[in-house]
């Protein structure tokens, strides 16, 4: 199988930088590595001239081009005609040495697979039980292994609006729990989500599919609608032997009021993708999760250090539901 690497970045050099040079370590090399650059300044281009990498092809989009879901779509414009997998990676993530050798591995194991995602090894830190273990409210379990439940789950659960599905699945009413919830079993799991910023597909899935423009600039949630919508036409799978951490850089991130103005606007239209005429109770209960997150978020005003931080994004969280009442996104 031929592999191509495809990697949209935003004023992150040094990031970038460390994970081609954990690419070079690995035991598969792509058969070509393309950088997709909505940078405003020449640093990127300068360190990749200063430090050389076999097979990479560098591309400063325009400014009609810059956008995450904008540079994606470029990159997939340019990949070779030969190429049978296209792997996306965030710029702030770092390989392990078989990354790709798994992702492949998993595609020869499942052939009907359109979609393969990697494994985030150091946002979560979990502890094996065995499978007669009984969790108490505080924990989540899943195939034998335990990590400390978050609070909003907690809440949640006491209230009766914990998520139905395993993890990767979404609820009608939306609000699941994420493909972060998969211990680190080194096993397969099959999944109808991925993340954008560890996934890989089929090059066939882009010649119907794209991902959607609607999802401008930082492109929150912009991996939810693209693989829920490749999960209708086939199989998607996590393989959490394909490991790499994933070390979160500030820079290129929009302010924190925009970002909480996304997460409740882009979590509703990626809701209706998954469920597009909700009944009833799934309408009620996907509002009283959103307003739950939103004051959970407002305690921290109280709690947090960075007080800014969390009133700011608890005020954009308000602003878009409130937004909803009136204007509501256009489903593409």
């Amino acid at each position: 199988m031929q592999l191509s690497l495809v990697i949209c970045t935003y004023m992150r050099s040094e990031p970038l930088l460390k994970l081609l040079q954990s690419v070079q370590k690995q035991t598969l090399y792509p058969d070509e590595i393309l950088i997709i650059d909505g940078s405003t300044n020449k640093e990127t281009e300068t360190i990749l001239n200063d430090n050389k990498f076999e097979k990479l092809k560098y591309f400063l989009v325009s400014n009609e081009e810059r956008g995450l879901t904008k540079q994606r779509n470029f990159g997939i414009a340019k990949v070779n005609s030969d190429i049978n997998i296209v792997c996306f990676l965030d710029d702030d993530t770092i390989l392990e040495e078989n990354y790709f050798e798994e992702l492949i591995k998993t595609y020869i194991i499942y052939p009907q697979a359109l979609g393969v995602g990697g494994y985030i090894t150091n946002e979560t830190k979990w502890e094996k039980v065995g499978n007669d273990y009984k969790a108490s409210i505080n924990e989540f379990y899943f195939d034998g292994w335990k990590r400390k439940e978050g609070s909003r789950f907690i809440l949640r659960k006491k209230l009766h609006l914990d998520s139905d599905c395993p993890p990767g699945f979404l609820p009608l009413f939306s609000h699941g729990r994420s493909v972060s919830f998969l211990p680190p079993t080194n096993k397969i799991y099959e999944v109808e989500q991925l993340m954008g910023g560890v996934s890989s597909f089929r090059k066939s899935v882009f010649e119907k599919l794209s991902f959607s423009t609607y999802f401008e600039g930082y492109g929150l949630y912009e991996d939810a609608d693209f693989t829920l919508r490749v999960s209708k036409t086939g199989s998607l799978y996590i393989n959490t032997a394909a490991k790499l951490g994933h070390f979160h850089d500030e820079s290129g991130r929009p302010n924190q009021c925009y970002y909480g103005k996304m997460v409740v606007r882009n979590g509703w239209y990626v809701w209706r993708i998954k469920n597009p005429n909700p009944v009833l109770k799934d309408r009620i209960k996907w509002n009283l999760i959103t307003l739950l997150l939103l004051l959970i978020r407002f305690t921290n005003i109280l709690s947090e250090k960075n007080k800014k931080t969390a009133f700011t994004e608890t005020l954009g969280r308000s602003v878009g539901f409130l937004s909803l009442l009136v204007n509501k996104p256009k489903i593409k």
